[in-house]
C-alpha cells in the first residue's frame, strides 16, 4: 500500500483592509500557503502573512486592481487541485456577470473570492466557491472570518473560522524599571 500522502492546508484570507488581527497568527499556524482574496489595503498586512507561509494575493476595488501591482484574477494550481482567485464574484447576492464567465472561463476546481464580506462555502457545479468572510474591521453587522481549505487525497473541506469581533491586539511585553 503507498504512503498516504500529508494533506495541504491553504490559509484563506479576503477583505483586510489595512488590518492585520494577531488571531491568525494562531489560526494559520502550520498552513503551507497562504491565498488573499483582495482588498488588501497596503503592503504591511502581505508582509505580516509572508512571515506565516508563502501567499499569493490578488488586488480588490480597495487597492485600486492593477495598479496596486496584484493581478484582479489569477488561477494556480496548488494540492493537485486548480484554484482561482478573484476578489469580486458576486455583488448585491448575485454571482456577476463577469464572475461567471471567469467560472467558465477558467473552469476551476475552488474559487476564493472575497468583495461581500459574507462567508460562503458552496457548489456551483464542479467548483467549489469559497469566501471566508472579512477578516478586515467588522463592518455591515456581518461575523469577521478567515478560512483553511484542507486537500487531501483529492477531496477539498472548506474550514471558516471565526474571528472576534475586534481584533486580537498586538502582544507587547513591557517592562518597567524603577529609577532611583
Amino acid at each position: 500500500m503507498p504512503p498516504r500522502s500529508k494533506p495541504v492546508r491553504i490559509g484563506v484570507i479576503a477583505d483586510t483592509h489595512g488590518l492585520f488581527d494577531q488571531a491568525i497568527l494562531r489560526h494559520f499556524q502550520g498552513v503551507d500557503h497562504i491565498l488573499h482574496a483582495g482588498d488588501i489595503g497596503g503592503s504591511s498586512v502581505l508582509e505580516q502573512l509572508e512571515r506565516i507561509a508563502p501567499v499569493t494575493a490578488v488586488s480588490g476595488n480597495v487597492d485600486g486592481y492593477e495598479r496596486s501591482g496584484f493581478s484582479g484574477e489569477l488561477v494556480i494550481e496548488f494540492g493537485g487541485k486548480r484554484i482561482a482567485l478573484r476578489h469580486i464574484l458576486y455583488e448585491g447576492g448575485k454571482l456577476t456577470k463577469e464572475g461567471r464567465s471567469f467560472l467558465d472561463r477558467e473552469q476551476p476546481d475552488i474559487c476564493v473570492f472575497g468583495h461581500t464580506h459574507r462567508q460562503k462555502a458552496e457548489w456551483l457545479d464542479k467548483t467549489l466557491l469559497f469566501n471566508p468572510g472579512s477578516a478586515g474591521p467588522k463592518r455591515f453587522q456581518l461575523p469577521r472570518g478567515v478560512g483553511i481549505l484542507v486537500i487531501e487525497q483529492g477531496t477539498v473541506t472548506p474550514v471558516v473560522i471565526p474571528l472576534a469581533d475586534r481584533p486580537e491586539p498586538l502582544s507587547v511585553r513591557v517592562i518597567s524599571r524603577r529609577v532611583s
